[in-house]
């Protein structure tokens, strides 16, 4: 399997248009890289790609990845796209995708649902782009050679859906991981988790490459930065850091572990102590850009 990391930022993305945090100035100074919004682009042959959700930075996301250039007059190498919530930042992006160049658009029926229910998204036309729904635990063929698997993850509805009262690790189609398997390899993709339960865990015993849930480092940390007032949990992001943090529920899994999906506040984006012990702790910190190959 061949990866692109097509953008690595939490909603908003780096430097943050209304934000005046260390990081978002720092991006701004050229002192650090920026990022956009979450995606991650998958292929076997690298010829044929699907792109895990489809963020609002996706055209120039596109524009600066040569593997997904036109290769003639009209033409695009992304043979599918798939997402693993209704969020903004994972939807939005397919609005930029309406230019009559045909894919299959992959989503539960959950997420299929959020879009129908926006006469917005009809602009995707059914001549071109094929909605296909998919079950959880039911594998199906990605692109050519590319088996993917979607099941629930702790989490919550988009923000835009929520009530009164809201539960942030929901199970069900609402947020999904995928498992990836091409040959012998397998992946798996978790933009967004709240907590790692036993049997989570469990299934990821076989992975050779994890891309996972890095939004926030504690789960304080938009309060101790005078950015915001929830927290990871409300959210429905577990931290990396602490006891309850994704680094020690994930410990013991020997595979390539990547962060993304990381929030403009994460200390993590610059050079310090949280850095050094995502390091020690067996982590990496995906970048725009990231190339890499199972």
């Amino acid at each position: 399997m061949k990866f692109l990391v097509l953008g690595t930022a939490a909603g908003g993305g780096l430097p943050q248009w209304n934000c005046g945090c260390g990081n978002c100035d720092a991006a701004r100074a050229g002192r650090i890289p920026p990022m956009t919004q979450s995606s991650l682009a998958v292929s076997v042959d690298g010829q044929d790609w699907i792109v895990l959700n489809a963020s609002p930075d996706i055209r120039d996301q596109l524009a600066r990845t040569p593997a997904l250039h036109p290769r003639s007059r009209r033409h695009s190498p992304i043979r599918a796209v798939m997402v693993t919530n209704g969020d903004v930042d994972h939807m939005a992006g397919l609005l930029t995708l309406r230019e009559s160049s045909p894919f299959v658009l992959h989503a539960t029926a959950a997420s299929h649902a959020t879009l129908a229910a926006n006469p917005i998204f009809n602009v995707l036309k059914p001549d071109f782009v094929t909605r296909a729904v998919q079950k959880l635990d039911q594998p199906f063929e990605g692109i050519p050679g590319l088996e993917i698997t979607g099941f629930a993850v702790p989490g919550k509805v988009p923000l835009y859906q929520e009530g009164a009262v809201v539960e942030t690790r929901l199970l069900g189609e609402q947020t999904i991981g995928l498992r990836l398997v091409a040959g012998s390899h397998v992946a798996y993709y978790i933009p967004g988790c709240a907590e790692v339960p036993a049997d989570l865990l469990h299934r990821l015993r076989d992975a050779d490459i994890l891309f996972f849930d890095g939004t926030l480092w504690e789960d304080d940390e938009m309060r101790r930065t005078g950015t915001g007032q929830k927290s990871g949990a409300r959210m429905g992001h577990m931290s990396m850091n602490g006891p309850e943090g994704s680094m020690a529920a994930l410990a013991s899994l020997t595979c390539r572990k990547i962060f993304v999906h990381i929030n403009n506040t994460n200390p993590v984006l610059q050079p310090g102590a949280e850095r050094d012990a995502l390091h020690a702790a067996g982590w990496e910190i995906a970048h725009d850009g990231m190339d890499l190959t199972a």
